[in-house]
């Protein structure tokens, strides 16, 4: 059974930044895509980056400029890097990885952002 783990969540200082870090316990067949989800109390789980095997990235609005995605398909990892964090990038933020069976998700790791 897959596994994805996630690491680096925790306390962050408005302007500053902290690196979430994923990792799948196990191959992921046919991995074609990686990324990451953020769900804050009250709101919709939202899209933060996501990062193909082509390389290509994309973006929330709310995440370009501040945050870089990367990724190792041949690892299956995946690392957000979140810079000038704000006290509204508080949430759960969950990774991801599409393969041939499907998304698997992380158990979620919380981050929140405040002086």
């Amino acid at each position: 059974q897959v596994q994805l783990v996630e690491s680096g969540g925790g306390l962050g200082q408005p302007g500053g930044s902290l690196t979430l870090s994923c990792a799948s316990s196990s191959t992921i067949h046919g991995l074609n895509t990686m990324g990451w989800f953020r769900e804050a109390p009250g709101k919709q789980r939202e899209v933060v980056a996501f990062i193909e095997v082509s390389g290509f990235r994309g973006y929330g609005d709310f995440a370009k400029g501040r945050f870089t995605i990367s990724g190792d398909s041949g690892k299956a990892t995946v690392d957000l890097q979140m810079n000038n964090l704000q006290p509204e990038d508080t949430a759960v933020y969950y990774c991801y990885m599409d393969g041939t069976n499907g998304r698997e998700w992380g158990q979620g790791t919380q981050v929140t952002v405040s002086s």
